[in-house]
């Protein structure tokens, strides 16, 4: 089943792109999930070799300026990125975090987000939540029903 572009948002097309592109480099990807109570990352990328990615779609200046929970995000991955569209004033994103220039077709990564490992114990921990959101969302689109009873 195709969704329409019409009826997805902006941040929502940002992230179908980035996640084509995460494709074509050994990722995949889910979106909204939960590291802990209280915050919520756009996008999260399981890599090839056991990384982890949040990047976080910004679809305007309002959009990035009203996001303050950003920093919560960085001790839940081994790389933090953005991922705005062309036109988006990339002058006011961190030179500190990752660059990634997207449209709803694909992205580019411009700028790789620096290094900062994840304990093992934490990295265990979430690819286990990767591993649960996947498959709960997998199950929602199987049988639509179900989705209330899990709070997917």
């Amino acid at each position: 089943m195709t969704v329409p572009d019409q009826t997805l948002m902006p941040g929502q097309l940002l992230a179908r792109g980035v996640s084509r592109h995460m494709l074509s480099h050994g990722f995949v990807t889910v979106e909204e999930l939960v590291p802990t109570r209280g915050l919520r990352v756009d996008m999260m990328a399981l890599g090839p070799k056991g990384e982890i990615w949040v990047i976080e779609c910004k679809s305007s200046r309002v959009d990035f300026t009203s996001d303050s929970k950003w920093e919560g995000y960085l001790e839940w991955c081994d790389r933090y990125f953005w991922a705005v569209d062309s036109d988006f004033p990339t002058e006011l994103l961190p030179d500190d975090t990752g660059l990634i220039i997207a449209d709803s077709y694909d992205a580019e990564i411009l700028r790789m987000g620096p290094e900062d490992k994840l304990a093992p114990a934490r990295r265990k921990v979430m690819v286990q939540k990767f591993a649960t959101h996947a498959a709960r969302r997998l199950q929602s689109f199987r049988d639509p029903g179900v989705a209330a009873l899990a709070n997917v």
